[in-house]
């Protein structure tokens, strides 16, 4: 990879490390429901009055959005709002890697091959660790939620695939036109209309900095760099570097929130990423071996 795209990436991955504790600030000042719908409103307009509308069927655009976009960050936003760590948030919402596989062989009639199985074990028992320390370090519901939240990224990921090449940003715009009705109806019944209002009457200057970062930062610019690396070299190459959000997950937690991970956490932690690095690796150092063997 060329220095300037390994720069790029880097950048990525430090702004998508550092969006859970953006989260969870944000959170201190606004209700997640409503967090949420903001959220997507902003990066939906004026971005959708540039960027043209992907080559992609009204009913892929409406289960992309109510999968990756809306049942994502609806799960995650609660779920840290109800005790969900932001470090620990992004370690478990990294399960989603594990979710995609079973769903592409349930859904998509995929194999699972030896590799996928031992990572998926291994990363099941990072993830049995993790859950060991509810009511310790998090709440069961916060740990749930966040599960819930992996599995609709992982259903997210499943209609990308069905729809096929398309430009991301394109898709990412477009598709952030469901979430926020949704999440209104939601802030309505969860929240209230009276704390919505409190919310947004009181919306403090961190708060707006908060939706900025989430919109345009996450959002915009993570998703359009990470297109441009996807659309220059082989997924193969660019997958490997997302094992580095939760590391720069859990690092700024513990620098900026104060955030602690004990022993057991940070094992539980290092066993789901190095399954999820089987999953992603396995097939590569396979067809190695199997190289080397032919040769030998």
């Amino acid at each position: 990879m060329a220095p300037r795209d390994l720069m790029l990436a880097l950048v990525v991955i430090v702004v998508w490390g550092m969006n859970f504790v953006v989260i969870k600030t944000g959170l201190q000042g606004m209700p997640p429901m409503l967090l949420g719908a903001l959220r997507f409103m902003l990066v939906v307009f004026p971005a959708v009055l540039f960027i043209k509308r992907p080559d992609v069927p009204w009913r892929w655009l409406l289960a992309y959005g109510l999968t990756i976009s809306l049942g994502q960050f609806a799960f995650l936003f609660y779920a840290m709002s109800v005790g969900m760590p932001a470090g620990l948030a992004s370690v478990v919402l990294q399960s989603q890697a594990l979710f995609t596989l079973f769903f592409a062989v349930l859904f998509l009639g995929e194999r699972l091959r030896g590799f996928n199985l031992v990572g998926l074990l291994v990363a099941a028992g990072g993830l049995t660790l993790i859950g060991l320390q509810v009511d310790k370090v998090m709440t069961l519901a916060g740990f749930l939620l966040t599960i819930c939240a992996a599995s609709m990224w992982a259903m997210g990921n499943i209609v990308t695939r069905k729809i096929g090449k398309v430009n991301l940003v394109g898709l990412v715009v477009w598709g952030s036109m469901i979430p926020p009705l949704p999440f209104l109806a939601l802030s309505w019944w969860l929240e209230g209309p009276v704390l919505m209002r409190e919310a947004l009457v009181n919306i403090s200057l961190d708060t707006i900095l908060v939706l900025c970062y989430l919109a345009f930062g996450a959002t915009l610019l993570g998703y359009s760099l990470w297109g441009r690396l996807l659309s220059r070299y082989p997924a193969s190459q660019v997958a490997p570097f997302s094992l580095l959000v939760p590391v720069i997950g859990l690092t700024s937690a513990a620098l900026l929130a104060g955030e602690r991970v004990g022993p057991m956490q940070l094992t539980g932690a290092l066993l789901v990423m190095l399954g999820i690095l089987i999953n992603v690796s396995g097939g590569w150092l396979f067809g190695r071996w199997r190289l080397r063997s032919a040769r030998a």
